[in-house]
């Protein structure tokens, strides 16, 4: 059952930091606060309900509290999975939060928080189907349909990431390594590390994407064919993701979504590998930046 209030509390759950950001029904913001993680599981609920605790005592009543985590909740087991902050593995959190809490709490994927962030009030607002990437770190992306998560059957909708890159040039196939286990996934690729990793195989030398990019601007010859072929590769992703669930518009986030060359040259390439060769959807940058993964959180509860 839907749980009903006029206030929303988002959780950002992340390996260094907690953010909790508090909502009113029309998404203005009325508290925030960010603490560093406990890696432990018992001082992880302490730290969320002492934040939550903090928040409430300049509200009225009690608010909606959503969670986003790097990982998720499995749909057979209950218990958290694939999460980067491994001491919350194996637990079933948004039980042991509600308990804690006295109410129910929705956790979900925090790529698929972004995704929802940007489809209710943020860079995608109004669209119906919503496909958000966060190109950082690593490469994550989630789903948002009419405002809500779409998590799937497996509890994994969105993982674009660990799916091979798509047509694989000579050079390109079984070069990479994921954490995964598996071989040539998009996250090695196209994320920013795999971007640094194909400059600097290349004798480029950077620290970031961005940095790659004011190379490039400046007039780089092996910044501008490192980020070619980023664009390639990453167009190549989009493509599967557009022939198989066609969004109305796909929102980047992360780091490497700060460039904005990105939104000139990416559109033209797309329709290369579109089928039909015809491809009109929306790539946009996200409107929340960092904030858009806790707010989407926040928006859980529709």
């Amino acid at each position: 059952m839907e749980q009903r209030s006029k206030f929303r509390i988002g959780i950002d759950l992340g390996g260094t930091k907690i953010e909790l950001v508090a909502l009113d029904a029309g998404g203005a913001e009325l508290f925030r606060k960010r603490i560093p993680t406990p890696r432990e599981y018992v001082a992880t609920l302490d730290a969320i309900a002492s934040l939550v605790g903090e928040a409430e005592a300049g509200l009225d009543e009690k608010a909606s509290v959503g969670v986003g985590i790097p990982g998720v909740i499995s749909p057979f087991t209950g218990l958290v999975k694939n999460a980067n902050c491994t001491w919350i593995n194996g637990h079933p959190l948004d039980r042991d939060l509600g308990e804690r809490l006295q109410r129910p709490v929705k956790v979900a994927n925090d790529a698929n928080c972004f995704a929802v962030s940007e489809a209710v009030d943020g860079a995608a607002a109004g669209k119906s189907v919503v496909f958000g990437v966060i190109i950082g770190t690593g490469c994550g992306a989630g789903i948002a349909i009419n405002g809500r998560v779409h998590g799937g059957g497996n509890g994994i909708g969105g993982e674009w990431g660990h799916n091979p890159l798509p047509w694989m040039t000579a050079d390109e196939f079984n070069s990479t390594r994921c954490f995964c286990g598996n071989q040539d996934c998009i996250e090695t690729f196209v994320s920013g590390t795999g971007f640094v990793r194909d400059f600097r195989a290349a004798g480029g030398v950077a620290a970031s994407g961005i940095e790659i990019a004011e190379m490039m601007q400046a007039g780089d010859e092996l910044a501008t064919q490192a980020f070619n072929r980023f664009i390639d590769r990453l167009a190549r992703s989009l493509a599967h993701v557009i022939n198989m669930l066609d969004p109305d518009v796909i929102v980047l986030g992360g780091g490497v979504s700060n460039i904005k060359a990105i939104y000139r040259q990416l559109p033209a390439v797309l329709s290369t590998y579109v089928v039909g060769r015809e491809c009109h959807t929306q790539v946009v940058a996200n409107l929340y930046g960092s904030s858009s993964g806790v707010r989407g959180a926040a928006w859980l509860w529709g």
